[in-house]
């Protein structure tokens, strides 16, 4: 008995130490995000805010280069996420169902691709899309971020197809299906958490990504919101306007956090399928 006292006080000790541990730079960003700009100069500021504004909200909300930002990577984010599980989809379930030669080494060039630096790229994008017009545009921003989301969705998607029963898929082409009727309507809906997961995990990188997003653009046209914030500049290069990347963090962050937890079994049942069989 004293045991199993013992086992569930130091698992719940565990668990609040993991989540201060995880949320302490949470919170203190929010908290930053409340302070007036004079508190966040003063050296070593307190973490609460000496007097609560919401001052920094508006101001980064009537900021039209930060609101254009923000329309360029829910736009850029959304498009390179429907192109990149669209492609997955139909590239994972001819690896999952389909025996041809080269399969493993299409699974291994995906996989060293997404291996692949995005800094040795740079260059030969950057003299590439000014040749071919595509800087400073979303689709020069929407083809790199699918050739790097591409790989990670083929790989989840492929593991997710192979756990389907051929059978389903057998027997609708026995009712009169066409292959592609019973791709559609019974494998797609079968797979839906594996394409659901594949598409949260192409979101999320479309609109983390900074490397590729401040060295194509120039200009707010096509610039996203973690580019745009490094242009955020104080009034001289030692004191760069803490509360106000502190707000711009907290804003682009709530939408991750909304389709995490809106979404989170969805996610675990896609990254777990596949992992057992049986």
């Amino acid at each position: 008995m004293k045991r199993d006292v013992r086992t569930k006080v130091g698992t719940w000790v565990g668990f609040v130490l993991i989540m201060v541990w995880c949320l302490l730079p949470v919170v203190w960003i929010f908290s930053l995000s409340l302070k007036s700009a004079d508190e966040t100069k003063a050296g070593s500021p307190q973490f609460l805010p000496k007097s609560w504004t919401f001052e920094n909200y508006k101001e980064i909300i009537d900021n039209p280069d930060f609101t254009r930002a923000l329309v360029n990577s829910f736009g850029i984010s959304l498009i390179a996420t429907l192109f990149s599980v669209v492609l997955a989809t139909l590239a994972a379930y001819a690896i999952a169902r389909l025996e041809f030669r080269g399969k493993r080494l299409v699974l291994s060039l995906a996989l060293a691709i997404a291996m692949f630096p995005v800094v040795a790229l740079v260059g030969p994008l950057f003299d590439m899309w000014r040749t071919f017009h595509l800087f400073n545009t979303w689709p020069g921003l929407i083809i790199p971020y699918m050739s790097f989301t591409l790989p990670l969705a083929i790989w989840v998607l492929s593991a997710f197809f192979r756990e389907i029963p051929w059978e389903m898929e057998q027997a609708a082409q026995v009712d009169g299906a066409t292959p592609m009727q019973a791709f559609r309507k019974v494998i797609v809906p079968l797979a839906a958490p594996g394409v659901f997961t594949a598409a949260i995990l192409t979101f999320f990188f479309a609109w983390n990504e900074f490397v590729l997003a401040i060295s194509l653009t120039s200009t707010t046209a096509s610039r996203t919101v973690p580019a745009q914030m490094a242009y955020f500049v104080g009034a001289d290069p030692f004191n760069p306007p803490y509360s106000q990347l502190a707000t711009a963090s907290v804003i682009v962050t709530v939408p991750v956090v909304l389709i995490v937890l809106l979404f989170q079994r969805k996610i675990v049942a896609g990254l777990t399928s596949g992992a057992v069989k049986g």
